[in-house]
């Protein structure tokens, strides 16, 4: 038990509490309100040539629910030439395709577009084919230049 308490305090002063590395997920903060943004990053995604598969609006789910939710919109989308070559990697890949873009507002009104870090699908999909790293990696790079599109005004 020393020995692990001590490893755990090496790593923490090594690595430091606040460390960005593994994050799962990815955010960046929107210039327009959720509606806009997600028309925006639908008319990008439509340029880009991606498929749209559908459009979740969870607080008009919440309404109908007689409950009140800030604005928070789900988008599913994707490649799916893309999707399947991960599949076949590994098809509980399945798990987190279509990808996901998150757009929701907070109490102060601000608004933020977040996604789960592709690299994350390497741990837990145990993906290790240099060629599916590759499409992960690609992945991770397409969604940060997406989400930071549809964020400007």
């Amino acid at each position: 038990m020393r020995k692990f308490l001590l490893a755990a305090a090496l790593l923490l002063v090594l690595t430091g509490c606040d460390n960005k590395r593994g994050a799962f997920l990815e955010s960046v903060p929107s210039q327009n309100d959720v509606p806009t943004a997600v028309a925006k990053f639908l008319k990008i995604l439509e340029a880009k040539h991606l498929t749209h598969f559908a459009t979740i609006d969870h607080a008009a789910n919440a309404k109908k629910a007689g409950m009140e939710l800030k604005p928070e919109t789900v988008v599913l989308f994707g490649d799916p030439k893309m999707g399947t070559q991960l599949m076949e990697c590994n098809p509980s890949m399945g798990l987190d395709l279509p990808l996901r873009m998150l757009f929701t507002t907070d109490y102060e009104g601000k608004t933020t577009i977040s996604y789960t870090n592709p690299e994350y699908w390497s741990l837990k999909h145990n993906i290790k084919d240099k060629k599916c790293l590759g499409i992960i990696s690609k992945m991770h790079i397409a969604l940060k230049a997406l989400s930071e599109a549809a964020a400007k005004k």
